[in-house]
């Protein structure tokens, strides 16, 4: 790592987040093309991993050197169990998690291509969240950041009130949701990052700019950015109330699963630390390319190594 890299960590300990939401044992199949019909589809490699939106943004996290700790809720079956162990063997602080009694865990199948495309069929039992997780403030005391997804709505806004009336970042991961979730939550969210899918869904619109700028007029307060894929990202300055483009860095995408939540993971340590929204979106992005080089969900996310030694080459080849 080199000290000159605006990438590198600030001194002193790492920063602790809290991710809050999706904890998911995920089958991952491999195919050359996703089915169009019914029939029999045959794949050429499987993986069962761990993930979801909150758990992989927290691998991110610690992946990228930071400390992250989950709260998420699984069954009190094998599945949770075994969810519990690998994220807590992958440096996930989980200690918070909730086991729910009569509830069966989260599961997903998901078949991806070779253009690393996917297709996810994801089971979550209702009564999973539908009990809420006690806190208080003091359980938030060393966290820098918290970062919620929509999938524990509940627990979600009662985080971010709190991070937000402590003045600490309260980022949002904006993505698809039933009806009145994100209204819900994004009004004490200080940070919202929002899919491609969720804005279309929100504004009705297909042109990224035109999307930031309805969406910072509806949620003013916050800060906005709506992440494009290959087309990178799309944000509103907050200085010049421009919308601003950050493209990403060119890849072959081998699989694209969880590649926002590993963004969602950089972004939110990226802030933490004190980098600026430009700073932060092109962290995020050069990890979350790393990532969908690679087969295997969260497993592809990147150290902060490789995200700088990547930035290093990408400039260089720019020359």
């Amino acid at each position: 790592m080199t000290s000159s890299s605006v990438f590198d960590p600030p001194a002193g300990a790492p920063k602790h987040f809290l991710c809050v939401g999706a904890a998911v044992l995920d089958t991952l199949f491999r195919v050359h093309t996703l089915p169009t019909g019914q029939g029999k589809v045959l794949p050429y490699d499987m993986l069962q991993i761990a993930e979801g939106m909150a758990s992989s943004a927290a691998y991110a996290v610690a992946r990228l050197g930071g400390k992250a700790s989950l709260w998420g809720a699984v069954g009190n079956d094998e599945t949770g169990e075994r969810i519990i162990r690998e994220l807590a063997s992958a440096g996930i602080v989980t200690g918070g998690m909730l086991c729910v009694e009569g509830t069966r865990s989260a599961v997903s199948t998901i078949l991806i291509d070779d253009d690393g495309e996917r297709l996810i069929v994801p089971f979550y039992d209702p009564k999973l969240h539908h009990m809420t997780k006690a806190f208080t403030p003091e359980d938030l005391a060393d966290v820098d950041a918290v970062l919620v997804d929509v999938r524990w709505p509940a627990l979600a806004l009662r985080v971010l009130k709190a991070a937000r009336s402590m003045g600490k970042p309260a980022i949002l991961d904006g993505d698809v949701a039933p009806d009145g979730i994100i209204e819900r939550l994004a009004p004490e969210a200080t940070h919202i990052v929002f899919s491609e899918p969720a804005a279309q869904r929100l504004t009705g619109i297909e042109d990224f700019a035109e999307m930031v700028r309805l969406l910072k007029r509806r949620f003013g307060h916050s800060f906005i950015c709506v992440t494009a894929g290959a087309a990178g990202s799309f944000w509103c300055d907050d200085h010049s109330n421009d919308v601003r483009h950050s493209p990403t860095i060119p890849i072959r995408a081998v699989d694209t699963l969880a590649a926002g939540d590993i963004f969602h993971g950089a972004f939110a340590l990226a802030i933490a630390e004190g980098k600026t929204p430009a700073e932060a979106i092109q962290l995020s992005s050069i990890a979350a390319a790393i990532k969908c080089e690679a087969f295997g969900g969260r497993s592809g996310a990147p150290t902060r190594t490789d995200v700088i030694a990547r930035l290093g080459s990408h400039e260089a080849s720019s020359l």
